[in-house]
């Protein structure tokens, strides 16, 4: 096909097969999420329709591309080009590398950075705080969803940690028990009030902020970040780390979004009270982090595609797309692994060679499971049984790749502590 028909095929998949809304900013140079508001799941959901309606299939190492902002890009997926070199994740240069100052600082878990904004304007080391990310707490519903936010999910576990490791008392204001109304009044207290170093962090529902990037596109879309008042009463000042963004917004909006009744959170906290960890204190954070023998994704995943394959419940394979839409949020999680390499390679002077070469299995386990993402669209799409064996195909590569990554990463943990803590601390080694 020439550009000019998978262009039109787009078009026609948007519009026809997925009824969009938004079909009046359709161009080449329309931007996928701030024009058209397709997120990563639709726009697969886009690859799927071309690939069913039209035998475009796409290849696999081509469906976890990040890059694509407009139309054209995602068009220009379809034609052949000459191979592009691909780049280190780390963000330094070759001279750099993992042990240079410049790294690329990953953003994957709201709560976590915003906590962890302060410290490194305090020249402290954030990236031990991201062992807690990549198996962090997610849940899967009565009804076999997976679900990146939900009532029996909080913030305890890394609010606590934060406070043992760098010493910053990080206090809740939000009460459940009060009204929406009263919790409002508190938050603009707290802004009002804020002292120069401290930092006021609220949950919003950022479905209700369509002046911000939702680069999920997810509705409800809880997520954390932090206010400042500015000299104009009119407007707040937004500081969202996780999505390294920061500006004014028009305080009504901001309220807006905040007193929406699918989200309430909040704390308050000093980083400018922050101190280096204690390697005691890390070895035991890693250690209450690190799922050694299991992958737990991958376990949830397999369980929620049998229920559906099998009809547990009454569930049916057209559900299966629904209950799996939020795995994009959660498997974008996966690259604080890297946070966990580079800081022990770091602290254990190990080669820069072999962090590219993790880096590159972490970006493969990223890739794998945004197959595996695909391939269950594809199977509730068809309902054909048959498309299973491809889900479990990809179930078990990830498993495999995350367990290989797993199995490192616990290596050199073990190399750390016994540099960085005493015999005492230690587990008693073997004779021999």
């Amino acid at each position: 096909m020439t550009r000019d028909e998978i262009l039109d095929s787009v078009r026609i998949v948007l519009s026809e097969h997925m009824t969009h809304p938004h079909m009046q900013a359709f161009a080449p140079e329309a931007r996928l999420n701030e024009d058209l508001y397709l997120d990563s799941v639709l726009i697969l959901q886009i690859l799927l329709n071309l690939e069913l309606e039209y035998g475009l299939a796409m290849p696999e190492e081509a469906i976890a591309r990040q890059e694509l902002e407009t139309v054209a890009d995602l068009v220009g997926l379809y034609i052949p080009k000459s191979a592009v070199p691909s780049f280190a994740m780390t963000g330094g240069t070759t001279d750099e590398g993992v042990h240079g100052e410049a790294y690329y600082d990953i953003k994957v878990h709201c709560f976590v950075s915003c906590v962890c904004d302060g410290l490194k304007r305090q020249g402290l080391d954030q990236r031990p705080f991201y062992f807690g990310v990549w198996d962090a707490k997610f849940t899967v519903s009565d009804r076999f969803e997976l679900l990146y936010h939900s009532p029996e999910i909080s913030q305890d576990f890394f609010r606590d940690w934060f406070t043992q490791l760098y010493r910053v008392p990080i206090r809740e204001w939000y009460d459940p028990a009060r009204s929406k109304a009263e919790n409002l009044s508190t938050l603009i207290d707290l802004v009002e009030n804020r002292p120069e170093t401290g930092s006021v962090m609220v949950m919003l529902d950022m479905f209700h902020l369509p002046e911000r990037e939702n680069k999920f596109n997810q509705n409800p879309f809880p997520h954390y970040l932090m206010l400042q008042k500015t000299a104009d009463p009119e407007k707040w000042f937004v500081h969202d780390p996780d999505y390294r963004w920061e500006g004014e917004i028009e305080r009504e909006k901001v309220i807006h979004a905040i007193m929406q009744p699918t989200v309430g959170g909040g704390y308050v906290f000093d980083n400018a009270l922050a101190r280096n960890p204690e390697p005691q204190d890390l070895k035991a954070y890693f250690e209450a982090c690190f799922v050694a023998d299991t992958n737990p994704l991958v376990d949830a995943v397999r369980g929620i595609v049998n229920a559906h394959l099998h009809g547990r419940d009454g569930l049916t394979l057209a559900e299966l797309a629904s209950a799996v839409r939020e795995l994009p949020v959660i498997t974008i999680r996966k690259y604080a692994y890297e946070h966990g390499f580079a800081f022990f390679w770091r602290a254990l002077k190990l080669p820069a060679g072999e962090f590219e070469i993790w880096c590159e299995e972490i970006e493969a386990l990223f890739q794998s499971l945004k197959n595996l993402h695909y391939a269950c669209m594809k199977l509730s799409q068809t309902g054909d049984g048959e498309q299973a064996a491809a889900v479990f195909d990809r179930l078990e590569e990830s498993d495999r790749l995350e367990r290989k990554i797993k199995d490192r990463l616990g290596e050199v943990f073990g190399l750390w502590c016994d540099q960085n803590l005493p015999a005492i601390l230690l587990p008693r080694r073997a004779a021999g």
